[in-house]
């Protein structure tokens, strides 16, 4: 068995088991937690498929939402945090284990995921004229910007004039 085959069912075993602390514990700073290490752990399963750029963004958008909307809950709770920090010491050996296990996950991808795979998965090059050894990132903006550019600016134009239209 090869490292990717290895890193797969890691990276598989650790989502589903974080899956199901999400909707088991009572503690909602271990599930939170958990949801973290649940994206995380998908974000690398993304990239051993060589989707480098799905991963980034799974962890930049639903790990940051996550994180930002549990503070927003908290700070609008009004929840007293002396009595927090008093049990403070209860969330550390949670946080230690979700912490080491993305350190691990960090390392093992960088360490082997990227050299691990010789040919991609699927061939994208061949569509795109001169892209030759290009990464996935660089084809999606290649493709965004020059092909489907007008979609692309619709789309934004859309997004920006509901946002000012509720501002109103």
């Amino acid at each position: 068995m090869n490292f990717p085959d290895i890193a797969f069912y890691l990276f598989a075993a650790v989502t589903s088991l974080s899956a199901l602390a999400v909707i088991s514990l009572r503690n909602s700073v271990h599930a939170a937690l958990s949801l973290v290490l649940c994206f995380f752990s998908s974000a690398c399963l993304w990239i051993l498929l060589q989707a480098e750029f799905l991963g980034i963004l799974l962890v930049l958008v639903y790990v940051g939402a996550v994180m930002v909307l549990f503070l927003f809950v908290v700070m609008m709770l009004d929840i007293n945090l002396d009595v927090l920090r008093k049990d403070f010491r209860r969330f550390v050996p949670m946080a230690t284990i979700v912490g080491a296990i993305i350190v691990i996950e960090t390392a093992l991808i960088l360490w082997h995921g990227y050299g691990a795979t010789v040919q991609p998965v699927r061939d994208t090059t061949a569509a795109i004229g001169g892209t030759a050894g290009w990464s996935n990132t660089r084809l999606i903006g290649k493709v965004i910007y020059t092909d489907y550019i007008f979609a692309f600016e619709v789309a934004a134009s859309c997004c920006s004039s509901r946002s000012s239209r509720r501002s109103l």
